[in-house]
């Protein structure tokens, strides 16, 4: 409670709270962002949930499809608002791509590569390297090349994945091959021991389109069309980017939806099992959850 104090003292914060259940009771509340370690991201969803309270939560939304059902089992069963924290979707740049490419103006996708890496410090009882906290480059930043090839070339009907564990477990490398229903292809890798341009490229049958580094937050795209000098387009992001998820989250509540269309529940399942699938084909386990 005294660090509760202290924090609130600093930042002028109006309420202090010793404890979730606490922070629950407050009148003034209108929606709680979940942003603790993933593997408590489903008891804390579920604590506000279950109390009607709106949820936005940082990806992944859980940890497996049977704690994701749960989550919006509870968002539907008391008619209140949860979303996972994917902001990429809201900001301007990859809006905009995803854009270009659902009007055609690269014709069919064909191709999609994305890489997300950067080198962590090798702590055993981190986020980032414990199992029992759901660590690893798959969840924590792997989400993001899987997330971009779903959002742009849709459901995967063909896998294969691998990975290089390490010593406690999780995953330090995974690479994924992924076969789509509209029959293109995406490859993706992440890492956290090695630095990656952390770009995203769909290639279609007329250009191609990259969502420049790093992808998830970029502030411009380049395209490059057939017989054409390349452009780039700027698009710049407010802040360092969250603004975009918050106003949709506000835009959600005012108009009293459960979920957003944009990162809808239905997308949340298709993004788990994808995966869930992903860890199983690359021996990625999490002994306290599957």
């Amino acid at each position: 409670m005294e660090r509760a104090q202290a924090f609130a003292s600093e930042f002028g914060a109006e309420h202090a709270f010793g404890s979730y259940e606490e922070l629950l009771s407050c009148p003034d509340l209108d929606v709680v962002y979940v942003a603790s370690p993933h593997s408590h991201h489903a008891e804390h969803s579920l604590l506000c949930l279950r109390k009607g309270i709106p949820v936005l939560c940082e990806k992944p939304l859980a940890v497996n499809r049977r704690q994701v059902e749960a989550m919006i089992g509870a968002a539907e069963a008391n008619n209140t608002f949860l979303m996972e924290g994917m902001w990429t979707r809201f900001n301007p740049a990859f809006s905009h791509a995803l854009e270009l490419v659902q009007s055609g103006a690269i014709g069919e996708p064909q191709l999609l590569r994305a890489d997300f890496g950067f080198r962590a410090p090798y702590l055993p009882e981190g986020r980032l390297y414990n199992p029992a906290l759901a660590g690893g480059a798959l969840l924590d930043i792997g989400i993001y090349p899987v997330f971009a090839a779903l959002s742009f070339l849709g459901a995967a009907k063909g896998i294969v994945a691998q990975a290089k564990l390490t010593d406690t477990g999780v995953d330090a490398t995974t690479g994924i091959v992924m076969t789509h229903e509209s029959g293109a292809v995406s490859i993706l890798d992440c890492t956290i021991v090695a630095d990656t341009d952390t770009v995203c490229t769909i290639h279609g049958e007329k250009g191609n389109i990259t969502v420049q580094s790093r992808f998830h937050e970029a502030d411009s795209v380049v395209v490059e069309l057939k017989g054409e000098q390349a452009r780039r387009i700027e698009l710049p992001k407010t802040g360092i980017g969250f603004y975009h998820e918050i106003r949709a989250v506000e835009e959600a509540l005012q108009h009293g939806w459960t979920e957003h269309p944009k990162v809808s529940h239905a997308f949340s399942r298709l993004l788990i099992d994808t995966l869930d699938r992903i860890r199983e084909l690359a021996g990625i386990r999490y002994p306290d959850f599957d």
